[in-house]
């Protein structure tokens, strides 16, 4: 597999500065050199940092994980809004951010496939690494997904079934009150109530 981007070989004070640079997209590339080479006179001096070519694509590469981050946050942010505690919003979150990996995973894999700094294709060995990571990922979003929706439809039916319990209480206390019979009580719970029905 080809070497490491020369952002990545930095020192990570140098490295975080510019990832926070290019996730605000505040400066220019040409900007960014220029402000790098104000800040570290010495690595500047000594050609360690990156070239416009090299700033470029760790930037697209950042801006794709970032995106799918944020994708990822908006979707947990939507079901949390959404769906009530009992619904379990955390394992809906938890999904998400699982979902969030999957999607690194998928990422590096196309990533292998790029042409690295010194010109050669990654090492096959890699990407059968990388595709056994999504696949993993795969698999444990799937069941996730699947529990959470099992017990999502529990809670609904447990809800449903008290609601409708407390309806045919209230009707039973009007159905007495009011002086109804068996038939009447019987009309109300299967027309309006739908029970029985």
């Amino acid at each position: 597999m080809g070497r490491k981007s020369t952002v990545s070989r930095l020192p990570v004070e140098i490295k975080t500065y510019i990832e926070a640079m290019l996730a605000t997209g505040g400066q220019t590339l040409d900007e960014l050199i220029t402000d790098l080479q104000v800040r570290w006179p010495a690595q500047a001096h000594a050609g360690d940092l990156p070239s416009r070519s090299a700033l470029h694509r760790y930037g697209t590469k950042l801006d794709r994980r970032l995106s799918a981050i944020r994708a990822s946050t908006e979707a947990a942010k939507l079901i949390q809004a959404h769906a009530g505690d009992s619904k379990d919003a955390r394992s809906a979150a938890l999904t998400a951010m699982v979902q969030t990996e999957l999607f690194e995973a998928i990422l590096a894999l196309q990533e292998a496939d790029e042409v690295g700094e010194d010109g050669e294709k990654a090492d096959p060995g890699k990407r059968v690494e990388l595709l056994s990571k999504a696949a993993k990922n795969i698999a444990t979003l799937t069941r996730s997904s699947i529990n959470l929706k099992e017990f999502q439809a529990k809670v609904e039916e447990a809800t449903r079934r008290k609601l409708l319990a407390e309806q045919e209480a209230n009707l039973q206390e009007v159905a007495k009150a009011q002086g109804m019979d068996e038939a009447q009580v019987d009309f109300w719970r299967r027309k309006f109530l739908g029970i029985g029905a």
